[in-house]
């Protein structure tokens, strides 16, 4: 799929980080609660909504009611990717670009530990390619698995606004990863190794040890729902 001329409209404007965070905190709202959770007229909310279903950030389906005539819709995460074409396109780019390497490298590894290598290896580019569709110019260590952002979307924010951008975009990175099968989850989100670079680090739960274990490059890490503003979408609320 080419590239949107207007990619990466998501997430850059304040207002739609936090209708983003709203629908994650609330699955199942309605336009207009959402508006009101983040202080927007409904018809400004209704534009930046649209805007997060065209990117693939959210979904918009019909809410069962049990009751006849037309449901209500309703915004969610995509947690199936079914939900969203963007979100499809973009995993089926992923498992058609791990296809290509497989035959090219004519794997001849054992069955089992190439399917869950595979599957690790299809999760990482499907969150490559969810970057590298929203213009935040990654830059992919596959064997560390990690990902650096250059630049965040979120370093121009400022105070209380980037730090509540911080954990959603980890609660975002979680969701992403969830909608591809297989053992990688978010192991921590590093904001601002430098002025205008964040660093996504993943953990493998085959493994025992942590990706991030022993790191103290950067700020320090935020995870998502800790008292101590630390972000890592592993563990957050769902």
């Amino acid at each position: 799929m080419p590239r949107r001329v207007n990619d990466f409209r998501g997430l850059s404007e304040v207002s739609r980080v936090l209708l983003l965070g709203a629908v994650q905190e609330h699955p199942g709202s309605r336009l207009k609660e959402l508006a009101e959770r983040v202080g927007l007229h409904i018809n400004t909310a209704r534009d930046h909504l649209r805007i997060l279903v065209d990117e693939g950030f959210v979904s918009l389906e019909p809410e069962s009611t049990g009751t006849r005539g037309r449901p209500p819709m309703v915004y969610r995460t995509v947690a199936d990717p079914q939900t969203n074409e963007v979100a499809r396109e973009r995993i089926e780019r992923a498992q058609e670009h791990r296809r290509i390497l497989r035959r090219l490298a004519h794997d001849v590894t054992a069955a089992g530990d190439d399917e869950l290598e595979d599957q690790a290896n299809t999760q990482f580019d499907t969150l490559y390619e969810h970057l590298d569709d929203s213009g935040m110019a990654p830059v992919a260590d596959a064997e560390e698995k990690q990902i650096s952002l250059v630049p965040c979307p979120h370093y121009r924010m400022v105070g209380e606004d980037r730090k509540i951008a911080c954990g959603i975009h980890a609660r975002l990175v979680r969701d992403i990863l969830a909608q591809v099968p297989g053992p990688l989850v978010l192991d921590v989100l590093l904001p601002y190794t430098t002025e205008s670079c964040c660093q996504i680090l993943l953990r493998d739960e085959r493994r025992t040890q942590s990706v991030g274990a022993g790191r103290s490059d950067g700020p320090g890490p935020v995870t998502v729902g800790r008292s101590d503003g630390r972000v890592d979408g592993a563990d957050g609320p769902q």
